[in-house]
C-alpha cells in the first residue's frame, strides 16, 4: 500500500470514531470514504446501530454488502452526520467535489446534514482552488449549448467520458469538467454556472464542511472549521 492510500485509510477508520448509536449517517462515495464505510460495516457487525442514507448508488451496493442498515432520504427529515470526501480543499474550507460523478446527491445530503465530515489525503489541501477540474452535472438536452457558453467564457470544459461514451450520473444526467486551474473568487462562479440554463448543480462546496480529517502518513490531523454557521 502506498503512502496516498495509507492516509486515506487512516482518516477513513478515525472518522467511525464520530459515529454513535441512533444516528442517522451520510455515507457519501469515493475512494476515501470506502474506507470509512468498510469500519462503519465492522461496528455495525459487532452491534453499532445507525441507519444511513447513500450518495450514489456504488455506496448504496458496498453499504448493502456490509449490511449496513440503509433508510431513503425522503424518510429522513435531517442526518446527525455525514462522512464524504473531497477533491480539493482550501484554507477557508471550501472544496471541490465531484470527482466520483455523485455531486449532485451529495450537495443535497450535506445541506440537510448536522455535521459535514470530510475524510482526505494530505494532497487534497491546496491554496486555492482550481487544479482539479470542477465538475458540474447538467441535462443531457441542454450540453451542447452549455459547452458554447462555458467556451465562450474560457473555462475549457470538457464533457466526462467512460469508456470512449458520455458519462451518465446516478441521475442520467452528463459532468462536464472545467479546467480552470485556479478559482479567484468561488462563491461568484458558483452563481455564474448556476445561473446556466441545462446546469444542475456544480463541484463547488463552499464552507460546507464543518470537520476535515486529513491522513499524513502514518498519522492524522482533525481540522476544524470555524467559519461556519449552524443551522441545526
Amino acid at each position: 500500500m502506498n503512502v496516498i492510500e495509507i492516509e486515506k485509510e487512516i482518516a477513513g477508520k478515525i472518522a467511525a470514531d464520530y459515529i454513535t448509536d441512533g444516528m442517522i449517517v451520510g455515507l457519501g462515495t469515493g475512494s476515501t470514504v470506502s474506507y470509512a464505510i468498510k469500519e462503519i460495516g465492522e461496528r455495525v457487525k459487532k452491534g453499532l446501530k445507525i441507519k444511513a442514507v447513500p450518495t450514489s448508488k456504488s455506496t448504496s451496493i458496498m453499504a448493502q454488502k456490509l449490511n449496513i442498515p440503509l433508510v431513503p432520504i425522503d424518510q429522513v427529515e435531517s442526518i446527525d452526520l455525514t462522512v464524504d470526501g473531497a477533491d480539493e480543499i482550501d484554507p477557508k474550507f471550501n472544496g471541490i467535489k465531484g470527482g466520483g460523478g455523485a455531486l449532485l446527491v451529495e450537495k443535497i445530503i450535506a445541506s440537510i446534514s448536522k455535521e459535514n465530515l470530510w475524510v482526505v489525503d494530505s494532497n487534497k489541501l491546496v491554496d486555492k482552488l482550481g487544479t482539479f477540474p470542477l465538475p458540474i452535472e447538467v441535462v443531457p438536452y441542454s450540453v451542447s449549448t452549455v459547452m458554447k457558453k462555458l467556451e465562450r467564457k474560457n473555462f475549457k470544459p470538457v464533457i466526462r467520458k467512460l469508456n470512449n461514451m458520455n458519462f451518465i450520473t446516478d441521475n442520467n444526467n452528463y459532468i462536464i469538467d472545467l479546467y480552470l486551474g485556479s478559482i479567484k473568487d468561488p462563491k461568484c462562479l458558483e452563481i455564474e454556472l448556476n445561473m446556466i440554463p441545462g446546469v444542475i448543480e456544480n463541484g463547488l462546496f463552499l464552507n460546507i464542511v464543518d470537520t476535515v480529517i486529513v491522513g499524513k502518513n502514518s498519522e492524522y490531523e482533525i481540522l476544524e472549521n470555524k467559519f461556519k454557521a449552524k443551522f441545526f
